[in-house]
């Protein structure tokens, strides 16, 4: 019978991929984690329970057919598995390894709230499309019959990506323009490769340009050509840039040398990761090695500091967040795997100015507490009278998330339209924003967020985008 596989939970315990011991995998930026073997993925998918309500899916944002494949693995199924995977995902190989699946699938699954521990289900996404890879199972992208339409897509990053795939195979003309020299966006130099090794990223983007997709890199929209000449180059446009304008802290010495921002900091390690000649890094500006470092955030980028602190050789690594563990926004996964690694976390404080004058040599610090709830419910910080405290520090990585640039002055297209917080505004039953033919998805609309949701806006997007252009073809052929 099919199902003899499945239902295991009650006598088979969840197990992870063994990870590397800390010592050694703090010494490289290769994945912490070993992938499972053929046996062992079949045997922790049959732990799946096959919900009636599969909270998993429903808590996805693609809304992967997750038992389905889970059962498919079980039953050694694996092409099976993995065909059904990539039928609502873009990218299931990176979304096994970088989606927080504790606060998505896993965090919602029925037999972790029973008690028996989640089904592990990023490890086995990770393992049928790494598998696919390796087994020639991934087809390439298949163009659709040629539109004669084309479309521009800014920014290269997962929404960008995800969207040029399905519009290029409903058979658009599809060119993606990217102010880096490689595509990927966050994936290629905002992840570290402890947590997406770069190879993985540059398959997929192979594939797309084996398409027939164009990209120009090093290509920035305002410098190298106005929205306005996109605009007249394609039928519609895509602003898929994300969010990379870092938010600021306001504190005496934030200025000083030593003082940097994560995502100047990420992105000269995963360059160095490439053999890029990359200057601030030779020069100490952005290399952790033999420093004390202080990483201040408690979201995802801030664990991508202190972890990536570690792989260069600080002398030591603190994070100083302002609430508690419990109200962290981070994955509590990375929290663990940092805390293995060697990282001290600073937990109900802030910093209230760093030290040094011209280069930075400590943070001066407060303790916090939790007071009432602020306006989304959590807890707000406030100053603990008394609680001050002063930790040495060489580099000073700045983690607190990141807002949006200024469109449309960057793009010469005063015109688009923006939310008070920067972000486009777009029509939320089409994704198109104030210009006619120009759509947005991804991070630049809904802020800064997660990487599946950056995928499941490009797939969305792609279907309004391809709407848009159908019906304006055939007013062009009636008014003929």
């Amino acid at each position: 019978m099919a199902n003899d596989a499945m239902l295991k939970f009650v006598g088979r315990e969840q197990v992870y991929p063994a990870k590397r011991a800390a010592d050694l995998r703090a010494e490289d930026f290769r994945e912490i984690a070993n992938r499972y073997a053929v046996p062992d993925a079949e045997a922790q998918a049959g732990r799946c329970s096959q919900c009636g309500v599969p909270y998993c899916s429903v808590h996805c944002p693609l809304h992967n057919h997750i038992p389905d494949w889970l059962r498919l693995t079980a039953e050694g199924r694996l092409q099976e598995a993995y065909q059904l995977s990539n039928a609502t995902s873009t990218m299931p190989e990176i979304c096994g390894r970088i989606c927080p699946q504790d606060r998505l699938c896993e965090g919602n699954c029925v037999i972790e709230f029973s008690g028996h521990g989640a089904v592990t289900i990023g490890s086995v996404e990770k393992f049928i499309t790494d598998k696919a890879w390796e087994e020639g199972w991934v087809e390439p992208v298949r163009p659709g019959p040629d539109k004669g339409q084309s479309v521009g897509i800014i920014g290269a990053g997962p929404a960008g990506l995800s969207a040029a795939e399905y519009l290029r195979e409903m058979g658009y003309a599809v060119h993606v323009y990217d102010r880096h020299d490689r595509a990927g966006g966050l994936l290629t130099y905002g992840i570290p490769g402890f947590k997406l090794e770069k190879d993985v990223v540059m398959r997929r983007v192979a594939r797309l340009e084996e398409g027939g997709i164009v990209f120009h890199t090093s290509f920035e929209v305002g410098r190298d050509a106005s929205l306005d000449a996109l605009r007249s180059r394609h039928d519609a446009v895509l602003v898929a840039t994300g969010v990379y304008k870092a938010r600021a802290i306001k504190a005496p010495g934030v200025g000083a040398r030593g003082v940097v921002e994560a995502l100047d900091y990420l992105t000269a390690s995963n360059r160095k990761s490439f053999g890029d000649a990359v200057p601030a890094f030779d020069d100490g500006s952005l290399n952790a090695q033999g420093k004390h470092v202080v990483v201040v955030g408690g979201g995802d980028t801030a664990m991508d500091c202190v972890r990536t602190a570690v792989r260069q050789g600080a002398a030591s690594v603190k994070c100083l967040y302002r609430r508690d563990r419990a109200n962290m926004p981070g994955s509590q996964r990375e929290v663990a795997n940092a805390e293995e690694e060697g990282v001290e976390f600073v937990w109900l404080s802030a910093p209230e100015a760093f030290d040094g004058g011209d280069t930075v040599t400590g943070v001066r610090a407060s303790r916090m507490r939790l007071g009432a709830p602020d306006a989304t419910g959590r807890r707000a910080p406030e100053v603990d009278p008394g609680g001050a405290m002063d930790l040495p520090a060489d580099l000073v990585i700045k983690a607190l998330g990141f807002e949006a640039e200024d469109l449309p002055k960057m793009f010469g297209a005063e015109a688009l339209g923006v939310t008070r917080w920067g972000t486009l505004r777009t029509d939320g039953r089409t994704m198109m924003t104030s210009l006619d033919g120009v759509f947005a998805a991804g991070d630049i609309v809904r802020g800064a967020s997660l990487v599946v949701w950056a995928i499941r806006d490009g797939r969305d997007v792609a279907a309004h985008m391809h709407a848009w252009m159908r019906a304006r073809a055939a007013s062009a052929v009636r008014a003929a």
